[in-house]
């Protein structure tokens, strides 16, 4: 009896350390203080390669694209760690391109930049670019896209890299495209830009009081 009653302890043991396990990760608590350094930051920003904006599997691709925009610390889950106040797309001599023919975007901001989670190990935070709002012409047809853009940050490149899901942005308006591009379709959003304030490289980093 007191063996049966040892192993029932060793294996009761073992199922509580593999639930504390389980659990451990989804428990972390999330940060609510966002440092940014340096802060309040004037931020520059150039692509590193391509910038796509791809709509019903047709790809429309810049291989020059620059913002502004700034950045300072602040509290709270989301939190707005920066805004973009200035983007743009294709440059003189390198025009954004797709099958369909060159491509014009002009942008309506501020876009923010909002933090989420932050990892220190790493130094990356993950969050979304958001207020996105662009109308793009390509030809006869003019289109509207408005919505967000999952991103993340890391702290020692720089690099707001953009990776958005089917579902963060939506074409709101149409005009001219036919079914190539519907309103409601929802196009997808990627590219890297590298960060700067004059020669130093602003750094984000979350934590809790």
């Amino acid at each position: 009896m007191k063996k049966s009653m040892r192993n029932l302890a060793v294996v009761a043991g073992g199922a509580s350390a593999a639930f504390a396990l389980a659990v451990s990760p989804a428990s972390a608590v999330p940060s609510t203080v966002w440092t940014v350094s340096p802060s309040p930051a004037s931020i520059t920003a150039v692509n590193s390669g391509n910038i796509v904006l791809s709509v019903n599997g047709v790809a429309m691709t810049c291989t020059k694209s620059n913002g502004t925009g700034t950045g300072s610390s602040t509290t709270g889950n989301p939190a707005t760690v920066g805004t973009i106040n200035t983007i743009a797309f294709g440059a003189t001599g390198a025009p954004c391109t797709s099958v369909l023919g060159n491509v014009t975007t002009v942008a309506a901001t501020p876009w923010t930049i909002v933090a989420e989670d932050y990892t220190a190990a790493t130094g990356v935070t993950k969050g979304y670019v958001g207020n996105v709002d662009a109308t793009v012409t390509v030809g006869a047809c003019v289109f509207r896209v408005t919505g967000k853009a999952t991103s993340t940050y890391t702290n020692s490149t720089g690099a707001l890299a953009v990776n958005s899901v089917a579902g963060d942005l939506t074409v709101v308006s149409s005009t001219g495209c036919g079914v190539a591009v519907p309103v409601g379709a929802k196009p997808t959003f990627k590219g890297t830009y590298l960060f700067k304030q004059g020669t130093v490289i602003p750094t984000i980093v979350g934590s809790n009081p």
